[in-house]
């Protein structure tokens, strides 16, 4: 599994990227215990399932800060 960079990069957490969900629509990012913690992807998706299509076989492309 792959983790988050931008966690790691701005939070000094390493955490695996996942599929999550917010107003905007699904999106590759990392949370914790607390919450969310970062968006990784720069794509928001409208259905689930092609959210975890893109994380599975890695077709998402990292958003850079």
């Amino acid at each position: 599994m792959t983790n988050g960079k931008l966690a790691l990069e701005y939070c000094d957490k390493k955490l695996p990227v996942q599929v999550m969900r917010s107003n905007a629509g699904y999106y590759i990012g990392t949370c914790d215990d607390d919450g969310p913690v970062s968006r990784e992807s720069c794509e928001y998706w409208r259905k689930q399932s092609d959210a975890d299509d893109a994380l599975i076989n890695d077709s998402w492309t990292q958003l850079e800060i």
